[in-house]
């Protein structure tokens, strides 16, 4: 585990020494090296080892991590659905009627005036902000530049986003932009997790389209596909598309020769909460950087500095897991996405680079009486509150033996792997609705090198540019019925399931050759487990 070694290393040249030892492997899936921490007593008195590196559960009795062990244990038995495994989501499942709202709805597990903190984030994230000034002076501060006036434009129906579909704009889908360090500076704050990434020097970490009146937008994303003819082994011919990418009408000068594009979908909002509430040791247990139990899966945390504690910690969202919690996750996005400052990112001309000075002098929305910021405390709370809360709807047809003989096939083609099925959430979690809950979100959430037909070149905190966090599989059966559409993976070039799955390939080249090898039937069966999800 060199990269988490090397972040152990420099905590401990921060805070005092860490004493390191390796325990055995514990039989869940594919095992996992566990890196337990033990500080010594020089260290800092009363200091702990980070919470979000945690390689042991603290919240759990020697009788509740029996109960847990066993629980999140893989099946082996396809014959019926497992206990509980209708209500993905724990106890906050929602039962509603599939709909176009099934993404929408709210943890059913919370009470009456949580509930009504939940309609009050809802309209915040539906909120359209408006440039300033204006007579709005609650809703202004928008832009200078931005990508989209509201959370809910991005995040369709609290769904995935889709790629730019002729003039349908690209309102959900954007372009990070990247470059390599090359300062000292730069690189001791990629070293020491103050910085990510650099951006391009004048357009910033990502490419806006859109400007208030009087500003120009930074340019516009182009795709072009190219189809490619896969031949699976029974002979059937699946044609895949390839995208290209490229800026037209740069309005700021050409990009630096080293940015690199990388398009990013919007991913879909449920569970969150529930997958904020996974105890580190659980995810970090998955992790086999080094790949020491030779299956060729080498799952690795990427672990970042979380800007509201200041702590070391592990990511577990976006694309890259290159954010630690929900909050700093939103405020990313209230600043890169829309251009508004927060009490987390108070950057009041959003993504605007030193080199854009005419972005800069444009008025932002801050209004001394409602706080330092555009979007001060109080909306980042209920925004905050209503990403954790939004509900993963129930299993449907999880009996039906198509179902059953699917889920056979993703196991023992190698799925689960990565998709891991099951955790349990802390029993010490904030909000008792996300606490001690069993859940099926069918992913590791760590870091995989994916190969590099999915590569984007882009390194993201300790992420490589060939590595992806596995994103979650529970909702994706209702991808269509949300979005009304089917496109899959990080940049939408999949437009089914079963072209997402031969995308796969790094680590994931064995499962995604089983599954081109095998009948028409189990491959049938295999998406109808997925859609069940």
């Amino acid at each position: 585990m060199r990269r988490l070694l090397d972040v152990l290393r420099r905590l401990r040249r921060a805070k005092g020494p860490l004493r390191l030892r390796k325990t055995p492997a514990i039989p869940a899936g594919r095992r996992g090296l566990i890196l337990v921490l033990a500080l010594t007593s020089s260290s800092i008195a009363g200091d702990l080892q980070p919470a979000g590196l945690a390689t042991t559960r603290t919240d759990l009795n020697a009788k509740d991590q029996a109960r847990v062990t066993a629980v999140s244990r893989p099946t082996a038995d396809f014959s019926k659905p497992e206990p509980f495994e209708l209500m993905q989501g724990g106890a906050g499942t929602s039962r509603k009627d599939v709909s176009r709202d099934s993404f929408s709805q709210s943890s059913a597990n919370i009470g009456f005036e949580e509930e009504g903190t939940f309609k009050l984030g809802n309209a915040l994230f539906r909120k359209n902000w408006v440039s300033s000034p204006s007579s709005t002076q609650a809703s202004d501060g928008l832009g200078p530049l931005f990508n989209e006036r509201a959370c809910q434009n991005c995040h369709l129906k609290d769904g995935r986003g889709r790629p730019p579909q002729g003039d349908a704009g690209t309102t959900s889908m954007f372009l990070r932009l990247a470059r390599d360090a090359r300062s000292a500076e730069e690189k001791a704050a990629l070293a020491d997790h103050r910085l990510l990434t650099p951006p391009d020097p004048v357009y910033g970490t990502q490419l806006q389209e859109l400007a208030v009146p009087g500003l120009k937008g930074e340019g516009r994303m182009r795709v072009d596909y190219q189809e490619r003819k896969v031949e699976l082994t029974d002979g059937t011919v699946i044609s895949l598309r390839k995208p290209t990418y490229a800026v037209d009408d740069l309005a700021y000068g050409p990009l630096d020769p080293r940015t690199t594009l990388s398009p990013r979908l919007t991913p879909p909002m449920i569970g969150l909460g529930l997958i904020e509430q996974i105890a580190p040791a659980d995810i970090l247990a998955h992790a086999d950087p080094d790949d020491r139990d030779g299956d060729g899966i080498s799952g690795k945390p990427n672990i970042v500095r979380d800007d509201l504690s200041g702590e070391v910690t592990l990511g577990r969202f976006g694309w890259k897991a290159q954010a630690a919690s929900i909050r700093q996750q939103a405020a990313d996005a209230f600043a890169g996405d829309i251009g508004i400052s927060t009490p987390e990112e108070p950057k009041h001309w959003g993504d605007c680079t030193a080199a854009q000075e005419k972005c800069l002098a444009m008025p932002n929305g801050v209004r001394a009486r409602l706080g330092p910021a555009e979007a001060p405390a109080p909306v980042m709370d209920l925004v905050t509150f209503y990403s954790q809360n939004l509900a993963v709807p129930a299993r449907r047809g999880l009996a039906s033996p198509d179902v059953l003989a699917g889920k056979k096939v993703f196991y023992e083609i190698g799925c689960v792997a990565c998709h891991t099925p099951k955790f349990v959430t802390r029993r010490d979690a904030p909000d008792k609705a996300q606490a001690f809950q069993l859940i099926w979100p069918y992913s590791d959430f760590l870091l995989h090198d994916m190969g590099p037909d999915l590569a984007d070149g882009q390194a993201v905190g300790e992420a490589t540019g060939n590595e992806w966090r596995t994103p979650s599989l529970w909702g994706i059966g209702l991808t269509e019925t949300v979005n009304g559409n089917s496109f899959y993976l990080h940049d939408g070039r999949a437009r089914s399931l079963v072209e997402a799955i031969l995308w796969h390939g790094g680590e994931a080249q064995k499962a995604r050759d089983r599954f081109a090898a095998t009948g028409a039937t189990e491959r049938d069966a295999l998406v109808k487990f997925l859609e069940s999800l």
